[in-house]
């Protein structure tokens, strides 16, 4: 008398199993390395556009906003603009008044992870300075500290 079997055994079950929690796990791995390579991509490039209007600024007033270690983003500096022809982070485009407005948000630092984007620059001297965090590195930029400044981005031990 023959047996038809009807359904996998349990070591064939195990066995599949083992496979897709195997695979599962490769792909989580992957998945949290791309979401850190590109919050540290919006870093550079938050960084940039920055640098971008911080420019636009000194072309129009001939200075740089003075202040010493502003975090960007924050309830008083999410505009930067001209205010009474002097280059200046505000707390909103109201703020500007009639004003240029160089950037209307300043974009703060994705989370998780990083630091928060800190302005630091002296009234008449013609220089600033950015610093922001990065999780990994990306171009010759490394992991942790770096900074921008008038001359472009660079790691922190050259700013």
């Amino acid at each position: 008398m023959k047996r038809t079997q009807s359904g996998f055994t349990l070591i064939e079950l195990l066995v599949v199993i083992a496979i897709i929690g195997l695979l599962s796990t490769l792909a989580v791995v992957a998945l949290n390395s791309a979401r850190q390579r590109s919050r540290d991509a919006k870093r550079v490039s938050d960084i940039r556009q920055i640098q971008t209007a911080l420019e636009l600024g000194f072309s129009e007033t001939n200075n740089y906003p003075g202040g010493t270690s502003i975090v960007l983003g924050s309830a008083n500096y999410d505009v930067l603009c001209n205010v009474g022809g002097t280059s200046t982070f505000a707390a909103s485009t109201a703020a500007c008044g009639t004003g240029t407005i160089y950037m209307g948000l300043v974009p703060t630092n994705p989370t998780p992870n990083g630091a928060n984007y800190v302005y630091t620059s002296t009234s008449g001297t013609g220089t600033y300075q950015l610093t922001f965090s990065l999780e990994g590195s990306t171009g010759q930029l490394g992991a942790g500290d770096n900074c921008a400044n008038q001359n472009g981005i660079t790691t922190a031990s050259s700013c």
